[in-house]
């Protein structure tokens, strides 16, 4: 069964083609980014999976007073297995983020462009190549009439690109039941050129504005003020010590270590002669899973305070974003020897679990006790002007979805 899946899958060039060009064609941006959501979008997905004879097709909507029809819409279609207590979840979402400056597209981002093998348009990668590899697979088992050893769950989410407040969030706190603990998930929104990452795990992540209050006055009279972009360098190069206060490493992730890495700068005075009362600054932390966030902020805020009394200003902070990792996907589960050894027999190399800096849906599956792996073949440039997906990789990970469907069966 499975040698037919895998042909017929190798001879959807043309599908790809004719997916991809509707995908691009509607924009789906979230009402964050000034766009009316996912509905038509969703509309043409589900039309396009009962045009091939799925028949399990769920909406789930969730309210959103700020898009016309009124909800943020995801939608779930599952294909019968042999094992109907279990299902194998491809998780894609829909919502795609702005283009951004068009004078840096050579193309419209909304009309989908060939150059021989490379697709390029709005959301091409992130995540349309998900989406079509999951609905790829798909299309073979129901056209050759396979039955699947376990279902076969395809999900469409909303509002990934801003959260996923209205999507998997959502349906995670709001619809329990649709997920068994025995289902396996994979999220096709990550990846490397080489296949080789498959990710299970996610640092911490915090990112802190930092606002040091002084005095302003006359560059040449400095002992009238209170000079706060001293203050804050000095807090900036405090900041290195947080290494030493936090110093585990862990292989799984590249970099090992926690980071802390003083990034965005605002400006302060517009003159040289002017020493600045008011200076702001950004921290990126992304820390491993074993330490707690509150506690690198009672770091850094007892650096404040030595600082502060130091220098004699006052440091305010705002906490700009907050994540305490989930708990990592065990190495041994299951779905991770599914995939691996899936991305092994379609792209050979030495697929390996890893850890990642960043943070993915799969953290809300895992926050609620399912295993997940985030994985694709990513060139990747999503969210840049002129996004690109290569044909053979919305190919390939079908293929890799399909194995990791059928491990186990004929």
């Amino acid at each position: 069964m499975l040698p037919g899946i895998l042909e017929h899958i190798a001879k959807q060039r043309e599908t790809v083609i004719d997916l991809q060009r509707t995908l691009v064609s509607i924009p789906a941006i979230g009402p964050d980014n000034g766009g009316q959501g996912e509905r038509v979008k969703t509309d043409a997905m589900i039309a396009w999976m009962e045009s091939i004879g799925i028949t399990g097709i769920r909406e789930y909507r969730a309210p959103d007073t700020r898009v016309p029809c009124g909800h943020r819409p995801s939608v779930a279609a599952i294909i019968p297995g042999e094992d109907e207590s279990r299902t194998f979840w491809v998780i894609s979402h829909l919502d795609v983020v702005p283009p951004g400056d068009l004078a840096l597209w050579t193309s419209n981002p909304y009309e989908l462009k060939i150059e021989d093998e490379t697709l390029i348009g709005r959301g091409v990668e992130d995540n349309h190549q998900g989406v079509v590899s999951s609905l790829l697979v798909a299309k073979a088992i129901m056209e050759l009439g396979a039955k699947p050893p376990v279902n076969f769950g395809i999900l469409l989410v909303a509002d990934e690109e801003n959260g996923s407040k209205y999507g998997l969030d959502y349906l995670l706190k709001n619809h329990k039941d649709m997920f068994g603990p025995k289902d396996l998930f994979l999220i096709p929104d990550f990846g490397v050129p080489s296949s080789e990452m498959v990710e299970i795990a996610e640092k911490s992540m915090l990112w802190l504005k930092v606002t040091v209050i002084g005095k302003q006055c006359h560059a040449s009279s400095p002992e009238e003020g209170v000079n706060t972009l001293v203050a804050s360098s000095a807090m900036i190069l405090r900041l290195t010590r947080l290494h030493d206060r936090f110093p585990a490493v862990n292989p799984l992730f590249k970099p090992s270590n926690s980071t802390f890495q003083p990034t965005k700068k605002e400006a302060n005075v517009e003159n040289v002669n002017t020493i600045p009362g008011r200076d702001v600054f950004y921290v990126d932390c992304r820390v491993l899973p074993q330490y707690e966030l509150d506690d690198v902020l009672e770091a850094i805020y007892e650096m404040g305070r030595e600082i502060c009394s130091t220098y004699g200003v006052e440091m305010r902070y705002d906490v700009v974003q907050k994540e305490q990792a989930a708990p990592a996907t065990p190495v041994e589960a299951e779905i991770v020897g599914r995939m691996v050894d899936a991305v092994r027999a379609v792209y050979g190399g030495n697929p390996t679990p890893k850890g990642v800096g960043g943070g993915t849906v799969g953290a809300y599956l895992r926050r609620a006790g399912f295993d997940a792996v985030v994985w694709a073949t990513w060139v990747p440039n999503a969210h840049q002007p002129n996004e690109r997906s290569q044909i053979k990789n919305n190919i390939g990970d079908a293929q890799v979805m399909a194995r990791a469907l059928f491990a186990g069966g004929s």
